[in-house]
Order: structure tokens, then sequence, then C-alpha cells
């Protein structure tokens, strides 16, 4: 059974399409082309155990890296290191697609992925795209290792210790199981 490489989210309009995951080079890196409706992106974050690699492929794409941002334009790329906070937009009129590469692969993040844009479909996040469970929220942010700054980042010994709850209740296995194969 071949498996499936296109995740659309609804709810905020974009759509991921997987090139390489992790598993298929050895954990050295995943490989995604992203498409973003204009005004679309993703919030303030970080990450600890990957870098991400970004390339603008067709329109420009705003990176935001700590405080200054960054446009990309066709055939541009930049590495935004772990540990830097970062977002990344489409501020054009249009859509635009880039891809991304973290290294070294991360399955918990490609996981993660699959897991809100299937709970999206279904109905079970927000109008910004969050899931409406706090469960799932909490085993999303564990798995993918996508961290917060400022009051968030009080948060996540409670958001460890849901995640920790939600795997012994095997909700975590639930998700990954109806979402992620």
């Amino acid at each position: 059974m071949e498996r499936q490489r296109v995740f659309e989210n609804p709810v905020i309009g974009d759509k991921v399409t997987y090139l390489k995951i992790s598993e298929e080079t050895n954990g050295k890196y995943g490989k995604a082309n992203v498409e973003l409706i204009p005004g679309g992106g993703n919030f303030l974050h970080y990450h600890k155990e990957f870098a991400e690699t970004f390339t603008a492929i067709e329109g420009n794409l705003t990176l935001q890296l700590n405080k200054s941002e960054r446009v990309l334009k066709p055939g541009e790329s930049f590495t935004v290191p772990p540990n830097t906070l970062h977002l990344f937009k489409n501020k054009t009129r249009g859509k635009i697609l880039f891809s991304v590469e973290i290294r070294p692969g991360h399955t918990g993040f490609e996981n993660g992925i699959k897991i809100v844009y299937g709970l999206a479909r279904d109905g079970m996040v927000s109008k910004s795209g969050a899931p409406k469970k706090l469960a799932h929220l909490a085993v999303i942010v564990a798995m993918s290792d996508i961290n917060r700054p400022g009051v968030f980042a009080l948060l996540e010994p409670i958001f460890k210790w849901l995640a920790k709850r939600a795997r012994k209740k095997g909700i975590e296995q639930e998700l990954i199981e109806r979402y992620c194969n």
C-alpha cells in the first residue's frame, strides 16, 4: 500500500506534500512542499531538535527570524538553526509554494502535521487551526518539537504532563493510527 503524501488543511487553507519522510532517509532529513494561501502562515516558534531550510519555489515567502523579516524570492533558501525563533507567512495576494527540509529528520514533526490536518478535516480544530481537545494539542506539541516563547514557555511543563497522561490513555497511539498510517 502506497503512503499518503498530500495533506490539506481545510481550516487554514494550506497543503503539505511530503517528498521524503524521515523514515525513507534513515533519519537524515525530511522534505516537503508547502502551498500557502494569501495571509497563510504559522506562529512564532522554535525547534530544539532540528534545523529547517526554506526554499521559495513560486511567489515570495516571508520568514520572521526573532524580530527581523527576510523575504525569499523563488530559488532563494535560508536555513533556520535549532533554537531560533521563527515563523513563515504569505504576504502576497496569490498562493505561494515553498519547500522545507528538516535536518535531521523528525518523524514526530511529520506526524504532528498529519494529525493536525486530519483533525481539521474532521472538524476537530478551532477557526485558528488549533486542536479543540487539550489532550490532542499536548500530544502534537510534544511529538512535533514545537516550542513557543513567552507565556507559552511557562505552560510547557503542563503540556508535557498532559502529553504523558494522553500517551498512557492511548490517545497518542489512537491519533497516529487514525491519521498517520
